[in-house]
């Protein structure tokens, strides 16, 4: 039986490196490499199976007669002609992804350097360059719901909006299973990727493949068989039923080109290629648009046209991801024969890094069934009615979605970014990464909180709510999104222990907003508020969220600080072995 490349074992360590100490007056002289070690030097066409971790440009690197595998990055500062060596004359802007650079005795490539930097590169430009595509990708992979609404909302009015609504635990749902795969299988990848056994990089891709397909399969077809039922829990009326049931027959059809496009997507930005993972995503939106104003504004198909259309936009995304791991010659890792050797422990290992993405969007599925059956109940007494309570909070929902986008695309962004440096000891790096963004994310949800209360009136509008809603969905949204400038710290902080491979701690600090607090909120605020305050029932639902906010800030907060302190303790060995490590 073949050994798995992902099993603990010397043959899968990544080797030791040693430091060459040098003149703090002179630059390092470089180490002039031996025949034996010349003839070792690792040829492109037959790379070696598990490459070394990288160091810090800063580390001086020891003779390539030191180690069997050296270490595929090497900063420029430390690549002086050799007299004994011939190196390539076009310098190593001009070769191809593929082609070896030969510099003293030692060979790596392109794609390698390219997932390497992050261990070495400059961090505020390293996530700058990984959060503007991923922030990008977030929005528009999230607009699909958001296109859907305008489009409907503009032709359909109160009725296509309360569709939506209705059909959103299952558009949820379908997102949760696909992030299950990938930020499971990134996650995974990266720390790999950290480690230097690429193989197993690629065996992860492989596996995460076979496991999106299965998956697409069964939720197709349980959707499929238990429509009614599903319909009933989502709050559906029956001024909406038919539409709804219309809008998800259609989309669950597409689940298999969801998971794929989004979940794969992920991989790319792993593979240090976030401009791609940017592209992908911008051609499957703007099918979307093209398609949803054919086929609702112009040919007047309403819901089936625009499930048909958000089916068309994610196959264009899925194709485009395919094509990259399936056939570019960019890709670092790919989609290879071998890869798809099955392996259940690994797919149980993608499912478990996983796990906290999942939880965190089934936790939204949940919410919203909860929400929707009381936004029923608590709607029927209201002078808006149930169907303009489900409207005026879809449209909510869709606000707070899009705020929240950017946000969580940070938090994705610099995962493989954490990953890697924790997979390679490097704890300092690992913090500072997560401050840069703490920043970020904070700036984001200071920005949006003020759009909100400087612009209410057109965000609203654009998505055709009727005059009678006007006052409640406004007013709404802006104390629903009131803690949005605090709100990135838990999300950063479950996204970090998913990156380092703690899936329980991330898969709690995700629930606590969405099931542990806000749940109860949702039950409690409605029987008690109005005895309290003067608002209605179906108003008392606004206040939920800033008090299950502030408490999930607080629960997050503290496991961070624990959190540091660990890490404190890892980085006193590692600065040990690797003085350089934190660079």
């Amino acid at each position: 039986m073949p050994k798995d490349p992902l099993a603990d074992g010397p043959e899968n360590d990544p080797p030791q490196h040693m430091s060459t100490h040098t003149n703090s007056h002179s630059a390092p002289a470089p180490a002039v490499p031996t025949d034996d070690a010349r003839q070792s030097a690792v040829p492109a066409s037959a790379p070696s199976q598990n490459a070394a971790t990288p160091l810090p440009a800063e580390t001086a690197v020891s003779s390539a007669a030191s180690s069997q595998s050296p270490s595929p990055y090497l900063s420029k500062a430390h690549c002086e002609p050799d007299p004994n060596l011939v190196v390539d004359p076009r310098a190593d802007e001009d070769y191809t992804p593929d082609e070896p650079v030969s510099k003293r005795g030692l060979q790596y490539t392109k794609k390698q350097d390219q997932v390497d930097r992050m261990g070495t590169a400059k961090l505020g430009r390293l996530i700058l360059e990984f959060a503007i595509p991923s922030i990008v990708g977030m929005v528009i992979n999230g607009s699909y719901n958001v296109i859907d609404s305008v489009f409907l909302g503009l032709k359909l009015g109160e009725t296509g909006l309360a569709t939506i609504t209705v059909a959103t635990p299952v558009m949820t749902m379908s997102m949760a299973v696909g992030v299950l795969v990938g930020a499971g299988g990134n996650a995974l990848a990266a720390i790999k990727l950290g480690e230097g056994k690429r193989d197993a990089t690629e065996r992860v891709l492989g596996n995460a493949f076979i496991l999106t397909i299965a998956l697409a399969l069964f939720c197709t077809l349980a959707v499929q068989l238990f429509m009614d039922p599903v319909l009933h829990l989502s709050g559906s009326t029956p001024e909406v039923h038919g539409s709804a049931h219309t809008f998800i027959s259609v989309f669950s059809l597409g689940f298999i080109l969801q998971f794929f496009g989004m979940g794969f997507n992920n991989f790319i930005r792993t593979a240090g290629d976030p401009n791609r993972a940017l592209y992908t995503m911008v051609i499957g939106l703007l099918a979307g648009i093209a398609f949803n104003y054919l086929f609702v504004m112009v040919l007047n198909i309403g819901i089936l046209g625009s499930a048909l259309a958000t089916v068309i936009g994610q196959g264009v995304t899925a194709a485009t991801v395919f094509y990259y791991f399936a056939f570019s010659k960019k890709a670092p890792f790919k989609l290879r024969r071998p890869a798809f050797q099955l392996s259940l422990r690994l797919m149980a290992n993608i499912c478990a890094l996983g796990s906290a993405s999942f939880f965190l969007q089934a936790a939204m599925v949940v919410l919203n069934l909860i929400l929707n059956n009381q936004l029923v109940l608590y709607g029927a007494t209201d002078p808006i009615a149930a169907p303009g309570a489900l409207a005026a909070f879809g449209v909510m929902q869709r606000i707070a979605m899009f705020s929240f986008l950017p946000i969580l695309g940070i938090s994705i962004a610099v995962q493989p970014i954490m990953g890697y440096n924790f997979g390679a000891h490097s704890y300092d790096r690992v913090k500072r990464a997560f401050n840069i963004s703490l920043a970020w994310v904070s700036s984001f949800g200071v920005f949006f909180w003020l759009i909100l209360h400087l612009f209410p009136h057109p965000i609203v509008a654009m998505f055709g709510v009727e005059a009678g809603l006007y006052d409640f969905t406004i007013k709404g949204t802006q104390i629903q999104m009131f803690m949005m400038p605090l709100v990135g710290l838990q999300v950063l902080v479950a996204g970090y222990f998913q990156a380092t491979g703690q899936p329980l701690k991330s898969m709690f600090v995700s629930l606590t907003r969405q099931l542990l607090f806000l749940v109860p909120l949702l039950y409690l605020l409605p029987m008690l508020l109005p005895r309290l305050l003067a608002v209605s029932s179906l108003q008392s639902l606004y206040y939920t969220y800033p008090i299950a906010d502030l408490l999930s800030i607080v629960t997050s907060g503290s496991m961070i600080l624990v959190e540091w302190r660990r890490l404190d303790r890892l980085s006193q060995p590692a600065k040990k072995h690797h003085p350089a490590a934190a660079g």
